[in-house]
């Protein structure tokens, strides 16, 4: 583990709970620069409904690991501990804080505690899934995954293919469940010195948040975006298209529901994803959380002076400060 002095701020919580605002704010004050923790941000062209900073906030406090994916191309959580870990390097080098912020939770424990070794692809055993299933209605694989892994299945979004054969394929080539594999990192503890730093609301307030994030994304031109996208050649079934309101505006581009049904179901499923986050970052450990009520700045000075104290006595615990 990093010596304390040298000390990563992570800044976690829920879509739409204000983290990219709090990590500008903590940019400012402690010196540091940016690490994006988010599995749609990295993809270029993909701007309208991924919530990254705006070009002037970037122009004032340098931003890593945004923009740094080609839609088309799938883009894993090793990929995105390899990028960080050498971002990390880099600012550190410079003199600066690295502050990672997002709510892509695997990305996180993969930089943070590493990711179990997985096989790799089986271009044999994956057409023969395939083969099997096209005969049959679109939700077998999903089913099959719900036989072998609950779990996993639980977490995989049933028109989700490419995550679902790539389950299927660790459990027949390992004979264990996917869910169980990525939840066990090699790592017991943190490779990094953290400060860890969580946002949240009650849930009316975050719901309501959640709503007006989600009328911003179309307002944004996301329709729009998604034809370009589809237009430049990225495939209907890239990995970039699986991000929230991507999938339902590409569901809705191919004849799915209206547009006005579309936009209630990005809030839906934004709204379920939220309580999924929570879920997850709930057991990241030492976590410092940190509930505002209508504004996250209110919060914001709080939160510095935590993190000053935890900087100035390093072998003390926060944890349950409030």
């Amino acid at each position: 583990m990093d010596e304390p002095g040298r000390d990563l701020i992570v800044v976690v919580g829920p879509t739409a709970s204000g983290k990219s605002d709090l990590s500008i704010h903590l940019a400012r004050r402690f010196s540091g620069e940016i690490v994006g923790v988010d599995s749609a941000q990295v993809y270029s062209g993909l701007d309208a409904a991924t919530g990254k900073p705006h070009l002037q906030a970037r122009d004032e406090i340098r931003h890593h690991l945004i923009d740094v994916a080609e839609p088309g191309r799938d883009f894993s959580a090793g990929d995105f501990a390899r990028l960080a870990e050498s971002a990390i390097g880099e600012i550190r080098r410079a003199g600066k804080r690295p502050i990672l912020v997002g709510g892509t939770g695997l990305y996180l424990r993969a930089l943070l505690r590493g990711l179990t070794d997985l096989p790799v692809r089986d271009a044999g055993l994956r057409s023969a899934l395939r083969r099997w299933s096209s005969g049959r209605d679109e939700r077998s694989l999903h089913r099959l995954l719900e036989s072998l892994d609950p779990p996993a299945a639980a977490a995989i979004p049933p028109r989700d293919t490419q995550r679902i054969v790539r389950a299927l394929e660790v459990f027949f080539v390992t004979g264990a469940r996917f869910s169980a594999l990525i939840a066990s990192p090699p790592s017991p503890s943190d490779r990094f010195s953290s400060i860890k730093i969580g946002l949240t609301a009650p849930r009316d307030v975050l719901a309501g948040r959640i709503e007006r994030r989600a009328e911003s994304f179309f307002a944004s031109g996301l329709v729009d975006e998604v034809r370009r996208l589809l237009a430049m050649g990225v495939p209907a079934s890239a990995n970039c298209f699986k991000a929230l309101g991507y999938r339902e505006v590409l569901a809705h581009l191919q004849g799915g529901i209206d547009l006005p049904g579309t936009v209630a179901l990005v809030k839906r499923n934004t709204r379920r994803y939220a309580k999924r986050q929570m879920t997850w970052f709930r057991r990241e450990p030492g976590v410092l959380w940190f509930e505002f009520r209508e504004h996250p700045e209110e919060r914001f000075a709080d939160i510095e002076k935590a993190i000053a104290v935890r900087m100035d006595a390093p072998g003390e615990s926060l944890d349950g400060h409030r």
